[in-house]
């Protein structure tokens, strides 16, 4: 299936505006947020803000904003299930066939000097681990990226098949729940410390 539809919400911009320029010169139209939108706006590429595909804005300081019908069901719908296809027709859910998300940098907060609890708890991820997982879970439909040493590899592909191979996305698949279970394994690691001293 090709990819038309690309959700881009990064804390690691490193390489994120060439992958988008190459994703938008083979057509895909691009949904980002905040700080990567500005990134990719800036540099001038199309791009199209959540809020506009949510009819909803982000609030509670950026903590709500991905957290939306109109996003997960885009990421999670089976295109071969006839039963997904008309809840997509019906609720008027477009596609979405790839997502590049990086989480907010908890591992490197923490590790500044004097760091607060505050701080650290700010710096948890809630709507980006969302996306992954669920992405991660539908890649037979949906091409997740996590790390950006695979921008070329994925846009690459994209520019000469249209798509990503079926392999490739479940290598990225595997490598998202790996991605989404160190994160998730450091936030632990972090409150037990607190709770111990």
């Amino acid at each position: 299936m090709k990819i038309k539809r690309a959700l881009i919400s990064v804390s690691d911009k490193t390489g994120v505006v060439e992958f988008a320029r190459k994703l938008s010169a083979a057509g895909v139209e691009i949904v980002s947020t905040g700080g990567t939108m500005r990134a990719l706006k800036e540099a001038g590429i199309p791009v199209l803000y959540v809020s506009d595909v949510t009819g909803f804005p982000e609030i509670m300081d950026g903590r709500v904003k991905t957290l939306n019908p109109y996003i997960h069901g885009g990421i999670l719908a089976v295109r071969d299930n006839p039963v997904h296809q008309q809840a997509m027709k019906e609720h008027k859910i477009t596609g979405i066939d790839l997502v590049a998300v990086n989480l907010y940098p908890f591992k490197e907060t923490i590790a500044k000097q004097g760091v607060t609890l505050e701080e650290a708890i700010e710096n948890i991820d809630i709507g980006g681990p969302a996306m992954i997982r669920a992405a991660a879970k539908n890649f037979k439909f949906v091409t997740v990226v996590t790390n950006p040493a695979r921008y070329d590899e994925v846009a690459e592909a994209i520019l000469s098949e249209g798509t990503t191979s079926g392999m490739l996305r479940m290598r990225l698949a595997q490598e998202a729940f790996a991605h989404t279970a160190d994160y998730d394994a450091h936030i632990q690691a972090y409150l037990k410390a607190q709770i111990e001293k």
